[in-house]
């Protein structure tokens, strides 16, 4: 019987997986968060809240709040929170957290890296936002947009600022960390559209990304997992070339089984199971399984893993995500 890892990569490269790859659990490691590994000194160094907390100001400036209910926490983008107010005065306001921090600050999270067994899964290095969404948790999403348009010098400069933290992040998590994987987040679309056109995707985007993937790949990462739980099927070509190995998040309004057709060999996609339509209240086991089962029937066993769409191991409501891992056990069977 082959590992989670193992079996993971028969089923990215077309090779013969012995089972469907049941979500997240080749890139599961121990006492970590999500099952990843989120911790690190660096990220630490500012505030988060709390599922139903009060808001807190993170390493950056950004102030986020995390409502009852929610997902996840989000930026508050009030006139009083918002970091930065105009664009050509960002240098004026944006700090990059240090990165720069001595050895005995990495000491205490390194006994559960050192506990991950390499050989079952993937030590996988959980890095959040990323590019894109860190220009709009800055400003806001409406003046972030807009200000791709009428001021692109100021954000080819701002994304260049936010890509070297990036690559100063990237390099100590390799030192200290190794991670065979990075799991990394970016929403870049919302459920019908991608919040950039292509063209503009590649001129700004594709860049820093290809800087970011391309020193985690020199480094020894040896598989880049990308979450958008978005539309991005027009971005596609774009991730192939950035590097992506698995694009997480893919949601069903994606065509995911044309994706495979058109694509599978170049990237393979993780997801196809949408929170929208099964992480609710009044969910069952039997709509759950159903989901799981159509996903499953309709992308195959090459190039795909079934997946609730959200970035990380759970679900809003208790009890969903386990049921879609029992569904995939159960049909592995």
């Amino acid at each position: 019987m082959l590992t989670k890892r193992q079996n993971l990569m028969e089923t990215i490269t077309g090779g013969n997986p012995d089972r469907i790859v049941n979500q997240y659990e080749a890139f599961m490691c121990t006492d970590a968060i999500y099952g990843m590994i989120m911790g690190d000194p660096i990220t630490s160094q500012g505030k988060s809240p709390m599922p139903g907390g009060e808001p807190a100001k993170n390493a950056w400036g950004i102030t986020f709040a995390w409502p009852e209910g929610h997902p996840g926490g989000f930026p508050v983008h009030d006139e009083a929170h918002k970091v930065v107010k105009d664009i050509t005065k960002w240098r004026d306001v944006v700090r990059a957290p240090k990165t720069d921090l001595p050895p005995e600050a990495w000491e205490p999270y390194l006994p559960a890296i050192e506990a991950i067994d390499r050989n079952e899964v993937f030590a996988t290095a959980f890095v959040a936002p990323g590019v894109f969404e860190m220009c709009h948790h800055l400003m806001g999403m409406d003046d972030c947009l807009l200000n791709f348009y009428e001021e692109p010098e100021e954000m080819h400069a701002l994304i260049d600022y936010i890509t070297e933290y990036e690559l100063k992040y990237a390099a100590e998590l390799v030192k200290y960390y190794k991670p065979d994987c990075i799991f990394h987040h970016d929403d870049w679309g919302s459920s019908k559209n991608s919040f950039l056109s292509p063209d503009m995707f590649e001129e700004f985007i594709v860049p820093a990304y290809k800087k970011i993937y391309g020193f985690y790949k020199a480094n020894g990462v040896q598989l880049i997992v990308h979450h958008s739980d978005s539309y991005a099927a027009n971005l596609v070509p774009h991730m192939i070339e950035m590097g992506i190995d698995i694009w997480q998040g893919c949601i069903s309004n994606n065509n995911v089984a044309e994706l495979i057709k058109k694509y599978g060999g170049k990237i393979s996609f993780m997801g196809n199971i949408d929170n929208s339509l099964i992480d609710k209240e009044d969910w069952t086991k039997e709509s759950v399984a159903a989901e799981t089962r159509k996903a499953i029937e309709e992308c195959g066993k090459h190039y795909f893993i079934p997946c609730i769409t959200q970035g990380g191991p759970g679900s809003v409501y208790p009890g969903v995500y386990e049921a879609i891992t029992e569904e995939i056990s159960r049909l592995n069977k």
